[in-house]
């Protein structure tokens, strides 16, 4: 299968892109926009295979994640400038139609993209674990955080008051209420592209903050639910039932957007590509297929 690697000049920096795959007739190409801030696409690489069903796929590292350029200068490290990379990246790459994968903050960037840039030439959308407003997404977290252990959630509740998020007794209850809503960490028999560096720490921290219920970074204002009336392409909202993105997050944004669709994985966390792939691939295919 041809995979086509390269980098794209932006902002005085590098946005890296991987394609897999040719364009086919009928068939336009999925763009695979990746979570965080501060991930990459590196998980999207699990879906490589599809790619052989004439479907090209498109994915690319943020700026400041994965292969692309890593700023010092913080300023960098807003909304604004991963939406207006997304525009360049189109462009760039000849993307005139296309349907767009948004998964976590993938999606978010996506509502963000529709509402307040273009909706021209998206084909469809579908948005994958992702919240239109950060306020509820914090509330919800604080919900999830209710079902652990009673140590866990005293852990948790002291990192917070005092700000410290370094303590051991925190950052192991963080990674249970990460295990059990998001995903486990990579280990020797994880795909290779799950072991594989993020190089996002900085994004993460900058943009988003400690953790995922502690929103205090550059996107912690991030609340597009009022405006997604306004869009009018196909839009597929999916999540897991054991997602961060709980089910009332996942409801918010699709009773919101004008005759979107609803898929709830019902035995997944915050990545059903990885917990349910096969059914995702399913879901997936039939979504694009309906919407060329």
């Amino acid at each position: 299968m041809k995979i086509e690697e390269g980098y794209m000049p932006f902002k005085g920096y590098k946005t890296y892109y991987r394609i897999v795959g040719e364009k086919a007739p009928g068939k336009a190409p999925l763009l695979l926009i990746h979570g965080g801030p501060g991930s990459s696409h590196n998980y999207f690489e699990l879906l490589d295979n599809y790619a052989e069903t004439g479907r090209q796929l498109i994915m690319y590292d943020q700026v400041g994640c994965g292969k692309s350029s890593i700023p010092d200068d913080e300023s960098i490290y807003v909304k604004e400038t991963w939406a207006e990379e997304l525009i360049a990246l189109r462009r760039y790459l000849h993307l005139d139609e296309v349907h767009m994968l948004g998964q976590s903050w993938g999606g978010m960037l996506e509502m963000l993209y529709l509402t307040h840039y273009s909706q021209e030439g998206v084909k469809s959308v579908m948005i994958d674990g992702s919240p239109s407003s950060i306020k509820l997404w914090i509330a919800e977290q604080h919900r999830l955080i209710k079902y652990l252990s009673y140590e866990d959630r005293q852990a948790i509740a002291e990192a917070e008051r005092t700000g410290d998020f370094s303590g051991p007794k925190y950052l192991a209850a963080n990674d249970r209420y990460m295990e059990r809503y998001c995903w486990d960490d990579p280990d020797e028999n994880s795909s290779e592209p799950l072991r594989r560096p993020t190089n996002g720490k900085k994004a993460s921290l900058i943009a988003e903050g400690p953790n995922e219920f502690t929103e205090n970074g550059t996107i912690s204002d991030f609340d597009v639910t009022d405006d997604l009336k306004n869009i009018h392409v196909p839009v597929l909202v999916t999540n897991g039932t054991d997602d961060l993105c709980t089910p009332l997050i996942a409801k918010t944004v699709y009773d919101h957007i004008p005759n979107a669709k609803w898929h709830l994985f019902a035995n997944s966390r915050h990545l059903a590509l990885l917990d349910q792939h096969d059914e995702f691939i399913g879901v997936l295919d039939h979504w694009l297929n309906e919407n060329d």
